[in-house]
C-alpha cells in the first residue's frame, strides 16, 4: 500500500512539476525493489513447501503429537482402572457396565483428542456433538449410581483429552487424583457397605402392622433366606388382601446372590 501511494505522488509530480526523467528513474527502483521483493516471497514459499512432512493419501507416517496422545492415553487409563475396575466393580459385580465403561471412556478421549487437532469451524463441532447427543442406548433404564459412573468416565476421558497448554500437568493430576479420592471416599469410606432392594407382593396382610414387624422380618427371613436389614411397607390392596413390601438388605451378608430392585430399577 505504501509503494502504491509513493508511485500515486510520483506520477502528480510528473504532471504537476514536470520532473519526469527524476520520477521515471525513481520508478525503475522502485520496480526492481518489488521484483526483489517477489523474488524473496517466492523462496521463502518454496522452502516452506520442501519443509512440509511426507505424506501418503493426505496422512503422515508419523507426527510428534503421537507420544502426547500415548502419555494422555496411558494417564486415562490409569485414571479410568482405579475408577471403573478398583471402585465400581467389586461392589457392583456388573461386567455389562465394566465393559461399557472402559470402551465408552476410550472411544471419548479417541474423539476428543482427535478433533482438537482439527481446524473445525464453529457450526462444524456444534453439528458433530449434535450428532453425537442423538445416540443413546436403547436397552433398560440406567440406575442412577450407574448413570453417574458413566458421567464420570465421560468427563475424565474429556478433561485428559482436551487439556492443552493452558493447562499445566500438576493441575491435571490434581484433578484426576481428586475425581479418584472422591469415588473412593463416597464408594468405601462413607457409604461402606451397599444396601440392596427387593421387593415383594406379601399376602399376610395382618403381619404388616407395626407391632408385628418382627414377625413380619421373621416371616420374610424364613421364606426368602436373605439376612433382613430393615423393612419398609408399601402400596396396600385390601380387595386382594396383598402389600407391597420393600426388603433392605446387605448383599455382602448373603449366601445367595438377588438381584438389587433399586428404586431407578
Amino acid at each position: 500500500m505504501e509503494i502504491v501511494l509513493e508511485i500515486s505522488n510520483w506520477v502528480t509530480d510528473l504532471f504537476v512539476q514536470g520532473g519526469t526523467e527524476d520520477v521515471m528513474d525513481q520508478l525503475i527502483q522502485k520496480g526492481q525493489a518489488i521484483k526483489e521483493m517477489g523474488n524473496d516471497i517466492k523462496d521463502v514459499a518454496q522452502k516452506a513447501k520442501k519443509d512440509q512432512p511426507k505424506t501418503w493419501l493426505d496422512l503422515q507416517a508419523f507426527d510428534q503429537d503421537f507420544w502426547k496422545l500415548v502419555f494422555r492415553f496411558a494417564l486415562n487409563f490409569s485414571v479410568l482402572f482405579v475408577i471403573v475396575r478398583m471402585l465400581y466393580y467389586p461392589i457392583a459385580k456388573r461386567k455389562d457396565y465394566l465393559f461399557s465403561y472402559f470402551l465408552l471412556s476410550i472411544i471419548i478421549f479417541s474423539i476428543c483428542f482427535t478433533l482438537k487437532k482439527f481446524d473445525l469451524g464453529l457450526g462444524m463441532a456444534l453439528g458433530l456433538f449434535a450428532i453425537f447427543g442423538i445416540i443413546r442406548y436403547r436397552t433398560d433404564p440406567i440406575p442412577i449410581k450407574e448413570m453417574t459412573y458413566l458421567f464420570i468416565v465421560i468427563g475424565v476421558s474429556v478433561i485428559n483429552a482436551l487439556a492443552n497448554n493452558k493447562m499445566s500437568y500438576a493441575e491435571l493430576g490434581f484433578v484426576n487424583l481428586a475425581i479418584i479420592g472422591a469415588t473412593f471416599g463416597l464408594e468405601r469410606l462413607w457409604l461402606l457397605r451397599h444396601e440392596s432392594r427387593k421387593v415383594i407382593t406379601y399376602e399376610k396382610i395382618d403381619l404388616i402392622k407395626a407391632q408385628n414387624s418382627q414377625l413380619l422380618k421373621d416371616d420374610l427371613e424364613e421364606r426368602t433366606g436373605l439376612k433382613i436389614n430393615r423393612i419398609q411397607v408399601g402400596k396396600i390392596d385390601f380387595l386382594r388382601d396383598t402389600a407391597q413390601v420393600y426388603v433392605y438388605y446387605y448383599e455382602s451378608d448373603q449366601t445367595d446372590h438377588f438381584k438389587d430392585e433399586g428404586i431407578s430399577n
